[in-house]
């Protein structure tokens, strides 16, 4: 899940705490041995490999690909998750280097979700394209994890992968869970507000820890699919609080997308958000 993982559990019974963990962390390695891009050995590497060949995929898999067209739709093409191959030219590590036009018009030539051929339980890539569920797999691994948990227990509990979280009930005293929102600017150093949540997701985007500065601007490492280049504009950080994980990181990822339209696009949704 590239972060630190956690869950909290309002109980006094330690056993239980440890069984909901042993829960949520097989969900979490499951997920990440079958959506990773970086593994050789599951779905996406072989949809990724298929060279023009039909793939016919599993139901989750497809449920995967349903929402990931969807908002490719309803995003405008802004949301696509056939921009991960930009990966090739882009390393957000810190640094100053930013690729030459033609790397990234060579890898933007891979990219269009509306080159692929979707017919559940069917995907067709043309051949060079990829997928990349790193936009929305871990959010959906937060979800899961709770799903699991609330099937199993009725303590109240925070799923925190890496920053992003699902909450379960309030914790005893009625009291809600307080989650500190990080400071871009002192990443691990301080916290900027304090976002109390009950129940629900909560997921941020930004540039926080990828990121190159490059003529005295700092690029983030959300990119435009249309322009291979990070989104202009861009907020540094946006946190949004929806129903669940999943739709709180989808959201705040869109939000970023829209750079310096960001604050409009959320205000639309009526959702509880954060910006800086």
């Amino acid at each position: 899940m590239a972060g630190p993982c956690e869950l909290l559990v309002d109980t006094d019974d330690l056993g239980l705490a440890r069984s909901l963990l042993r829960t949520a962390r097989i969900e979490a390695l499951r997920i990440e041995r079958k959506f990773s891009r970086y593994l050789t050995d599951n779905i996406v590497h072989r949809i990724n490999h298929a060279g023009g060949r039909p793939v016919r995929v599993d139901a989750e898999t497809a449920h995967l690909l349903d929402y990931a067209a969807t908002c490719h739709e309803i995003s405008g093409g802004l949301f696509d998750i056939t921009s991960g191959v930009l990966r090739h030219a882009w390393k957000f590590e810190g640094g100053d280097r930013v690729p030459a036009p033609d790397v990234v018009a060579e890898a933007l030539a891979h990219v269009g979700w509306h080159r692929a051929t979707w017919a559940d339980p069917t995907l067709i890539l043309p051949a060079g394209m990829e997928i990349d569920f790193g936009g929305i797999g871990k959010e959906y691994a937060v979800d899961r994890a709770a799903t699991l948990i609330r099937d199993r227990s009725e303590a109240p509990f925070v799923v925190n992968f890496g920053g992003d979280l699902h909450a379960w009930g309030p914790r005893r005293g009625e009291r809600p869970w307080g989650v500190g929102v990080d400071d871009p600017a002192r990443t691990g150093e301080g916290t900027l507000y304090r976002i109390e949540i009950t129940r629900g997701g909560l997921a941020t985007s930004g540039d926080a820890r990828r990121f190159v500065t490059w003529q005295g601007r700092r690029l983030g490492h959300i990119l435009d699919p249309r322009t291979g280049w990070p989104v202009d504009g861009a907020p540094r950080a946006v946190i949004v609080v929806a129903g669940t994980c999943l739709e709180a990181g989808t959201l705040s990822t869109m939000a970023c997308l829209r750079g310096p339209g960001a604050r409009a696009f959320l205000e639309a949704q009526g959702v509880q958000f954060r910006i800086v």
